[in-house]
């Protein structure tokens, strides 16, 4: 069973003063590399939350984001009065302040925008908060692994038919290569025969038969057979294992190319073309799984 790197997992969290919401996502990467955006006050934690993520998701760029949107009545922030009034009166001696409400107010306006107008209170975790926050990342953790069990699956089945594909082609070089041998002996006799000059029949069965062997593809087909059925067992396997098959698919294009090379024959060329093909959309798709 494969998994796609690609995959997406949200889970939101009302609490009685704040409302919390944890969004992954994740894309094809060679390693797992992950990307956090969280609030300066649950950084202490980041460690953690880390941790959880790569324990589940072994590969991949994953974006792990953490909002928090306050819902009670207590504001986060608040107001350095002192600081405010500071600002004003500077302020006011540089513009010259008339006194007015309205001059007050751009005053106030100003000096709200300055350094240190406000201030923010550290606020510590509650250890039962960032259990909820946990379970929560639980949460879209396994809405992102089914995500990526969902597209693994759609992968899968293109590979299977692409696989079976290849394996058709494999039939049919096997079928027509009777044929090929029997070509390139046809021209090569008609090219000696072209020649108009007289030759020992024994030596030029041995010169025959020399060459032939060179073109001689019956190892390439059954290495091609083997690591085609070596992919799909792979593809069985309980674990998703993204770098095993780009590996025999290496191998794979590697008895293609062979048989291509050694083909000198236009019908087999063509079937090479076709393995080819669905050989190149596999690859450009396994960049994907896990």
């Amino acid at each position: 069973m494969i998994q796609s790197m690609t995959g997406f997992g949200k889970s939101v969290i009302q609490l009685p003063a704040k409302k919390i919401t944890i969004e992954i996502k994740s894309l094809n990467s060679k390693n797992l590399d992950i990307n956090a955006r969280i609030p300066s006050n649950y950084r202490e934690k980041e460690l953690e939350l880390r941790n959880l993520i790569a324990n589940n998701l072994q590969r991949g760029k994953v974006d792990f984001s953490l909002y928090v949107e306050i819902t009670g009545d207590e504001a986060p922030t608040s107001v350095n009065p002192g600081v405010v009034r500071n600002y004003m009166q500077q302020l006011s001696h540089v513009i010259g302040d008339t006194g007015s409400e309205s001059d007050r107010l751009e005053l106030l306006k100003m000096a709200i925008r300055m350094p240190d107008a406000l201030k923010s209170e550290k606020e510590e975790i509650d250890e039962s908060e960032f259990q909820t926050i946990e379970k929560a990342l639980q949460e879209a953790l396994e809405n992102i692994n089914e995500f990526r069990s969902q597209e693994g699956a759609s992968l899968e089945a293109d590979f299977v038919k692409r696989i079976k594909s290849i394996m058709t082609g494999l039939e049919e070089v096997e079928k027509i290569d009777p044929d090929r041998t029997a070509a390139v002996r046809e021209r090569l006799e008609k090219a000696l025969a072209e020649v108009k000059e007289e030759v020992d029949e024994n030596r030029f069965e041995q010169e025959l038969i020399y060459y032939l062997e060179k073109f001689d593809i019956t190892e390439e087909k059954v290495r091609l057979a083997n690591h085609l059925k070596y992919f799909l067992e792979t593809m069985e396997s309980k674990e998703s294992n993204g770098k095993k098959l780009g590996f025999i698919s290496q191998e794979i294009g590697r008895e293609i190319n062979t048989i291509g090379s050694k083909a000198n024959y236009a019908p087999m060329q063509q079937l090479v073309v076709q393995m080819k093909d669905d050989l190149e959309k596999i690859k450009e798709q396994i960049l994907n799984v896990l």
